[in-house]
């Protein structure tokens, strides 16, 4: 499951090129125009006050631009930034120690925010309200509190699953922006300055079907980019046309609309052995051999978006469109 070509999520294979082609500042940053509008705004204002720009939470699916947006913020405002994750702070004193190096109007990224252990959260609570950091020194009846000032920072949360975080540090921040999943257009855009960047030339009409197939995610297009590229380099004179794009896309099984052989197994799962539904999920996950836990996750969210998949309270239902995908007739109704 991890290895799909078609996973937004961060692979190995991602780190290598993804610092490379990420902009720098909001100018050169593609799509996202209602948040990227707004964070214009506040934080040209921020600049004008010399104030510290408010706390930023980022939240959408995986592979849309997250960490890339935390970096352009710091940017735009000329500061420092330091990058972590909700895990990788197990203790109360691991959140001390980066906030007391931070400096006046750094921004301080947490990827995975909702992951943030409830001890750590509470410290960072009076960090983000108040610019202070409480900590008791000592232990039993001689134990006292000592408040520490912070200098104003930024505290920029990214998140897939926003529903997890807890409403006292939701709250807590000033801006909330949500990603969007992209347009053909964009992506098209996005996979020609992409190519650019890694030299690779390629026609138009491929870059759109690159887009076409990118299920609606950046990561994703520039994945199947550099899967392209080695198709040309091999099968043809390394220019990326619109024939090269099909046969490779159809090798390395990613159809029209981005569904790659696991998707079709589920859809043809459901079709043939329950005669498209209703089915509960632990029912599908004993049947395609995979954890009822990774088919919500990971394999039913892009499925619901196309309309190829409904929940009901009786189960799973694969809808006409999915039969006609796949080339079945749909039953009646």
């Amino acid at each position: 499951m991890e290895d799909r070509i078609i996973s937004a999520n961060l692979m190995m294979e991602d780190q290598t090129v993804e610092l490379s082609l990420r902009p720098r500042y909001l100018n050169e940053y593609i799509g996202q125009t209602q948040a990227k509008d707004n964070l214009k705004v506040y934080i040209e204002a921020a600049k004008l006050r010399g104030d510290a720009l408010d706390h930023v939470l980022l939240y959408g699916p995986p592979g849309l631009g997250k960490t890339t947006l935390s970096n352009i913020i710091a940017n735009e405002l000329g500061v420092n930034i330091r990058t972590t994750s909700g895990p990788a702070i197990e203790r109360p004193g691991d959140l001390a120690a980066i906030l007391t190096n931070l400096q006046h109007g750094d921004v301080l990224f947490i990827d995975e925010i909702h992951r943030l252990h409830r001890t750590v959260e509470e410290v960072l609570y009076p960090a983000m309200e108040d610019y202070a950091l409480d900590i008791i020194i000592g232990k039993g009846p001689s134990a006292r509190s000592v408040r520490l000032d912070l200098p104003s920072f930024t505290l920029v949360g990214a998140t897939t699953r926003a529903g997890l975080l807890s409403a006292p540090l939701r709250d807590r921040f000033g801006v909330v922006s949500r990603l969007e999943y992209y347009t053909v257009a964009e992506l098209t855009y996005i996979v020609t300055r992409t190519a650019d960047i890694l030299q690779v030339a390629i026609h138009e009409e491929a870059a759109e079907e690159i887009g076409k197939r990118s299920r609606g995610t950046p990561r994703i297009a520039n994945r199947l980019l550099k899967r392209l590229r080695d198709f040309a380099q091999v099968r043809g004179d390394g220019i990326i046309t619109l024939d090269i794009a099909r046969a490779a896309l159809k090798l390395i099984q990613v159809d029209d609309l981005g569904l790659d052989q696991i998707d079709h197994k589920m859809l043809q799962a459901i079709i043939t052995s329950f005669k498209g539904g209703p089915v509960g999920l632990d029912t599908i996950a004993a049947t395609i051999g995979e954890e009822s836990q990774t088919i919500e996750d990971v394999y039913e969210p892009y499925l619901l978006q196309i309309g190829f998949l409904q929940r009901t309270p009786r189960g799973r239902m694969v809808t006409a469109h999915a039969y006609r995908h796949l080339g079945l007739t749909p039953p009646e109704a």
